[in-house]
């Protein structure tokens, strides 16, 4: 078991991230980016047309520092540009997603921009633009189960985080196209 790691879990949403932390918070400390942001005055103003709030994601990473002595996770699309010590990255396919999306009752624009962030791997153009080398374990959620998502996350940090550079795991993704 790895004593103290920040961990982001982070993708498209829809992909499973809160569902994911639910389960490993019976174990481990689960942070909510939302509440950082918040916390840390980093939230802007409610979006009228989808009643987003969003995150001044930049700011909050200037101004927030990991200090548990305990593996932590992260639960935010955005955690990945946080200062952590590894990254989970939830994929779905985009049919999937958009199922799960409109399940929520989100508007149809923004369905459409979310299934068109996975299907274009959005996650990954701000991991590989932005240089963010830190160990590295991509999921597909499609067709597995929250419970087998644990246990494969649990692994791989039993196992210390094993992965390739950012290029070879950028060249490995989940291609939906």
């Amino acid at each position: 078991m790895v004593g103290r790691a920040c961990i982001a879990i982070t993708g498209t949403p829809g992909t499973g991230k809160t569902a994911l932390c639910q389960l490993l918070g019976t174990g481990y400390s689960v942070l909510s980016l939302k509440d950082l942001a918040e916390q840390y005055e980093c939230l802007g103003s409610q979006d009228d047309a989808d009643g987003a709030v969003p995150i001044d994601i930049h700011q909050l990473a200037e101004k927030w520092q990991f200090q548990c002595s305990e593996t932590t996770f992260i639960d935010g699309h955005l955690s990945h540009f946080l200062d952590v010590d590894a990254i989970v990255v939830l994929r779905c396919n985009p049919l999937e997603l958009e199922k799960r999306l409109q399940s929520r009752d989100y508007s149809t624009v923004k369905v459409a921009a979310n299934v068109e962030w996975e299907l274009i791997s959005g996650t990954w153009s701000e991991l590989l633009e932005f240089e963010i080398s830190v160990p590295l374990l991509e999921l597909d959620t499609t067709s597995i189960s929250t419970e087998d998502l644990r246990t494969l996350v649990v692994s791989w940090i039993e196992d210390k985080f094993p992965s390739q550079s950012l290029e070879e795991s950028s060249s490995l993704a989940i291609d939906w196209m």
